[in-house]
């Protein structure tokens, strides 16, 4: 009827923080944790209506069905709208090889896995930390390199590689253990449960060993070349195809006809050999700096490569 009232013009329901009990079929509330209004079918709480999920945050791509979120550097995740389950690719950074026929450094720790986000309209924010790598050996016997740096996101910490030892030195526990430089007692260092191994030894007075890599322990060194990293693991997240992460670097030569020994897959460094320059870890995937051979003319020690963070989830 013209000008006639069709009744109010709002509708009160009860307010809560979280599902009550006690209901029945048809039901309504609502949540003043989610800003929903929900409603019971008999069996269970739905919301009748909730934004979609949205993240900002790193360099954002997409491949096939998937968004991707990737952080080379420390930044922050946000997230807004309905509860979504994520996939995590978190990688530190790789230690730093040894000086004068060192051990290779121990790679970054690497972990993935799924988290899932609760209901978050009005947006959560995460700390996403990347580690950067550690430092080359000091020039003075009996030091060690500097570890890499510990990487977290989503509540989850990975642990930094361990540092290797300079001549006469024992390398450091980490993600993945560093590795002992030529001449030291032959220490390993170890790795940590889930996220890498332990490195190689030393071959005493010959070569350093090489760095621990997240899917195997560095190789030990021996009279005629310096240990090889341990090789890293694969993981599709960023691209869809496999990209290998947290290789361990290579160990230095003692001099004469020594070579230092091969990077692990994965980023990880070579170690310096006779006459010839190693190389750092590769940044953004947490390989181990590989050790420099003996004397200065092989260059290095060598910087661990820096971690990674990835993001991923369906659209």
């Amino acid at each position: 009827m013209a000008g006639g009232s069709i009744g109010p013009t709002s509708i009160n329901v009860p307010r809560h923080s979280s599902d009550p009990s006690g209901t029945g079929e048809g039901d309504m509330y609502f949540n003043t944790t989610s800003n929903t209004v929900r409603v019971h079918d008999g069996s269970n709480w739905a919301a009748v209506y909730e934004a979609p999920f949205e993240a900002t945050g790193g360099s954002i791509t997409t491949y096939s069905n998937y968004k991707v979120h990737t952080f080379t550097s420390s930044g922050s995740f946000s997230t807004s709208g309905a509860a979504k389950s994520l996939e995590y690719l978190i990688v530190a950074g790789g230690g730093g090889g040894g000086w004068d026929a060192g051990g290779g450094g121990g790679a970054g720790g690497m972990i993935s896995g799924t988290f899932n986000t609760t209901s978050t309209p009005s947006g959560t924010v995460y700390s996403v930390v990347v580690g950067g790598g550690g430092s080359g050996g000091p020039g003075s016997i009996g030091s060690q390199a500097g570890d890499g740096g510990n990487s977290s996101a989503l509540g989850y910490t990975v642990i930094g590689g361990g540092g290797a030892g300079n001549k006469g030195a024992n390398g450091r526990s980490g993600g993945s253990g560093g590795a002992p430089g030529h001449g030291s007692g032959g220490g390993r260092g170890s790795g940590t449960s889930g996220q890498g191994n332990q490195s190689g030894t030393s071959a005493g007075s010959a070569t350093g060993g090489g760095g621990g890599g997240k899917g195997a322990q560095g190789s030990d060194g021996s009279s005629n070349t310096g240990g090889a990293g341990g090789a890293g693991a694969s993981n599709n997240y960023r691209t869809g195809s496999n990209i290998t992460y947290a290789g361990g670097g290579g160990g230095g030569n003692y001099g004469g006809t020594t070579q230092g020994g091969a990077g692990g897959a994965g980023g990880g460094g070579n170690g310096g050999g006779s006459g010839t320059s190693g190389g750092g870890g590769q940044a953004n995937t947490g390989g181990g700096g590989g050790a420099q051979g003996n004397g200065a003319t092989t260059g290095g020690p060598f910087s661990g490569g820096s971690g990674i963070v990835v993001i991923r989830y369906q659209t």
